[in-house]
């Protein structure tokens, strides 16, 4: 069983180390000082966002991009109370979600389509906030190649507490895995609260056809389907300009839901690399979980236990280290404790995506 747990463990070093290779292969972007040509209209979805959407729209307003370039439409997700829209210059526009699947998200986007004049899209979440130059830099990135769909970064605005640097560790680590798999050519897993695309594209895609009986998906599905047939065309945009802010889960429920959400989509990936990539992963954080076990019910030593520990962090802290970088302006907190504490909750997200339920904007869904 030992050896069968330290081959794992090699799968694990030589898998991320992969990732660290795509991701340093990834070029970052440093926007031209080429005027603004394109349209977009931004998407966002919602419900129930009284509270953040007027910080979102706020920093709308303060885009360094011309408000003739640029309209908002916002999807009411039969929110509670209706949510007003008053007082900006830019074009915004609240309608109704249009619901005919088992994914509010996605139905969101594709009422959205019905409304967009412009050849491209751009989704954002409620809870999120954008820097000044973040159209500017899709913009330039487009002008300058021939694409049809780009994905950007995204990062949490943490306060100091335990849970957000737990939370940002995390997300982190994931953001490093889908910079590297776009450096890998290997692309399966986006951000949609930062993801642009054509119109045309979307339309070409029949948007969310055969993956609308998933409650979530509305960015990695339509990537991985995307990625299937226009290859060249799907770009990753790796510019701080462009990384979008959003905020931490407040509670470790709330968090432990959404990544149960999150992982509960990857058996249903078209990508055979990303299936492969999560599995890898799921068996390197099992094998720290039984490792430790094994030390507490005397089959391994200690050392041996440090050993194996010890080269599972060193691996996902490289990862971890130059992914930080590029997002995040400040240290890696909450390091040791997150990467001991980090693999017993994995697993347990991965079981229980299984065969489990969630609770996502006050609804249950089942995986």
């Amino acid at each position: 069983m030992s050896l069968i747990l330290f081959v794992i463990l090699k799968i694990y070093v030589i898998t991320i180390g992969l990732l660290i290779y795509g991701f340093l292969k990834v070029k970052k972007y440093q926007k031209s000082n080429l005027g603004p040509k394109t349209s977009f209209t931004i998407i966002v979805p919602f419900r129930n966002e009284a509270e953040n959407l007027p910080i979102l729209l706020e920093s709308f307003s303060n885009l360094n991009y011309p408000e003739d370039l640029f309209n908002v439409i916002l999807v009411d997700d039969s929110s509670d109370e209706k949510f007003q829209v008053s007082g900006f210059r830019f074009q915004v526009s609240v309608i109704n979600n249009i619901r005919v699947s088992k994914s509010p998200k996605k139905d969101a986007i594709t009422t959205a389509m019905q409304h967009v004049k412009t050849d491209w899209v751009i989704t954002t979440d409620a809870d999120c906030i954008v820097s000044e130059n973040w159209l500017l830099a899709f913009d330039n990135y487009i002008q300058e190649n021939e694409i049809s769909m780009l994905a950007g970064a995204v990062t949490y605005e943490c306060k100091n507490s335990f849970l957000d640097h737990f939370q940002q560790l995390d997300l982190t680590s994931l953001q490093g895995a889908t910079i590297g798999s776009f450096g890998l050519s290997r692309a399966f897993m986006c951000n949609g609260a930062n993801f642009a695309y054509t119109k045309s594209l979307f339309e070409k895609l029949n948007g969310f056809e055969g993956n609308d009986k998933i409650a979530s998906g509305d960015d990695v599905f339509l990537l991985q389907k995307a990625i299937e047939r226009f290859p060249k065309e799907i770009h990753y945009l790796k510019a701080k300009e462009a990384i979008v802010l959003t905020k931490p889960t407040e509670t470790w429920k709330s968090l432990f839901y959404q990544r149960v959400r999150w992982a509960g989509k990857t058996s249903s990936y078209q990508s055979l690399f990303g299936k492969l990539l999560g599995l890898a992963v799921f068996l390197g954080n099992l094998s720290f979980v039984l490792g430790f076990f094994f030390v507490c019910f005397g089959i391994w030593s200690y050392p041996v236990f440090v050993v194996f520990a010890f080269l599972k962090f060193v691996t996902d802290f490289v990862l971890l280290y130059v992914t930080n970088l590029f997002l995040t302006k400040g240290k890696i907190k909450s390091l040791l404790l997150s990467s001991l504490l980090y693999p017993f909750f994995s697993t347990t997200v991965a079981l229980y995506s299984l065969f489990g339920s969630y609770e996502w904007k006050d609804r249950r869904f089942k995986i």
